[in-house]
């Protein structure tokens, strides 16, 4: 039996949207954004607080901020699923270039749904 070892952190960012519509721009409205990665690493055990701090480096440039006005929003449309892509890009990219692999990640804009994505094999 194969065994599969991943880390779970879950993380929270404060940040605000406006979604865009063919018809003009919703309301600006606040989130409290959830966001877990799974991820898994080349060593069997990693510091936890490295590995947040590395997250957390790209999560930081999200928090307090009206996303629709960071430039990686400016034209795609800051929704639950842009986020999670854009989140996804940004933190596995970090992650490869420190020796882990980010098999999952989930984000979620209310405590009712989450958008995610796996990495397939």
């Amino acid at each position: 039996m194969n065994k599969q070892r991943t880390y779970k952190i879950k993380s929270y960012v404060n940040a605000s949207h406006a979604v865009r519509w063919a018809t003009g721009s919703g309301k600006k409205h606040n989130h409290t954004w959830e966001i877990t990665c799974e991820l898994h690493t080349l060593d069997k055990m990693v510091a936890f607080f490295d590995i947040e701090k590395i997250i957390h480096q790209t999560l930081d440039t999200l928090s307090g901020k009206f996303l629709n006005d960071l430039p990686e929003f400016k034209t795609i449309n800051p929704t639950v699923e842009n986020v999670t892509e854009y989140l996804f890009d940004k933190i596995s990219t970090t992650l490869q270039d420190n020796g882990a692999e980010l098999l999952r990640i989930e984000v979620s804009d209310s405590p009712t749904r989450s958008y995610c994505i796996d990495v397939s094999n």
